[in-house]
């Protein structure tokens, strides 16, 4: 019996010395939890160490930049890290090794206003045209000098002589001017008031064809011919022919200033030189015309030959 007892007694006392041991073990895996939530788990979520407001690792008493933006790398003073010195700190900073200078937004990536490929701050020349080759600097490269950059350049390597439209082609000289270069005289319907010098408003768009050329071509000297049809005296319409090319005249010099008068000379040729017949109203209705004819083709020479475009300068 005794020996029951002591037996008994004896459980009992390691069963009080087991619960003893286990308190201990439970209080520890308690805190090692807790060590690992504070090392995965981001400010402000995190449990912050007292003492250090900004949750950034250094206490307060030793931080020399309170207020620390949460997530920044901060130094042994409690100051943020920005290696790339774009105003971003280090461990918020999303784009890291911004070139000096750029502009970056908070998160501190390069803005690029115009999408050229140079950052803002450090591009020279704002607002490029979208597709344009720029050099390091922003600013757009225009190897044939027409004003038009490479990259939107659809015609590379113009002469330098020729005018551009806005995909730097060279612009075509106008049906009149191409008639001049390849016929060397232009015949146009240009209509008077009956029996008179008087230009009539239907014949403008003529006129102004035949001003833009001429505008364009200022080293050209034209004979500008008035004709008339058989109606009336021979003398008679010499001398109307003659008044309608100087009427043809002073339109042009008037409404195109480039045009320089003494390059245009006037001659009436009166019925002298019918292209039709005068015995039906078709064919008097042809003769009745201005005619416009290069007078030193020879002179221009090669520039006759050449002159497809528009120059440049003009």
């Amino acid at each position: 019996m005794n020996s029951i007892r002591a037996l008994g007694l004896a459980l009992v006392i390691f069963s009080l010395a087991a619960t003893s041991v286990a308190a201990p073990e439970t209080h520890q895996s308690t805190s090692s939890s807790k060590i690992i939530y504070d090392m995965t788990t981001p400010w402000p979520f995190r449990h912050v160490k007292a003492g250090d407001t900004d949750g950034d690792g250094i206490l307060d008493n030793k931080d020399m930049c309170p207020g620390t933006p949460a997530g920044a790398t901060v130094d042994a003073n409690g100051c943020p890290v920005d290696s790339d010195g774009d105003g971003v700190p280090d461990g918020v900073d999303r784009c890291e090794n911004t070139t000096r200078g750029a502009m970056v937004d908070r998160h501190g990536c390069p803005m690029d206003s115009d999408k050229d490929g140079v950052p803002d701050g450090i591009d020279r020349c704002e607002k490029t045209p979208h597709g344009a080759t720029v050099d390091a600097t922003g600013c757009p490269s225009d190897s044939d000098g027409d004003g038009v950059a490479d990259g939107i350049d659809q015609c590379p390597g113009t002469n330098v002589e020729w005018a551009v439209d806005k995909k730097g082609c060279p612009i075509p000289v106008n049906e009149v001017a191409q008639q001049f270069l390849d016929e060397k005289a232009v015949a146009l319907n240009i209509q008077f008031e009956s029996g008179k010098a008087d230009l009539l408003a239907v014949s403008e768009a003529d006129l102004q064809r035949v001003g833009e050329a001429l505008s364009d071509w200022p080293e050209a000297k034209v004979e500008v011919g008035g004709h008339t049809d058989a109606q009336g005296s021979a003398k008679f319409n010499e001398t109307l022919s003659k008044n309608r090319a100087e009427s043809v005249k002073t339109w042009l010099t008037s409404h195109y200033p480039k045009i320089n008068p003494d390059n245009l000379s006037t001659k009436g040729y009166g019925e002298s030189e019918p292209i039709a017949s005068n015995d039906t109203a078709e064919g008097m209705a042809q003769n009745r015309r201005v005619t416009f004819t290069l007078m030193n083709a020879k002179e221009l020479g090669k520039s006759v030959e050449t002159r497809r475009y528009k120059k440049r300068s003009e």
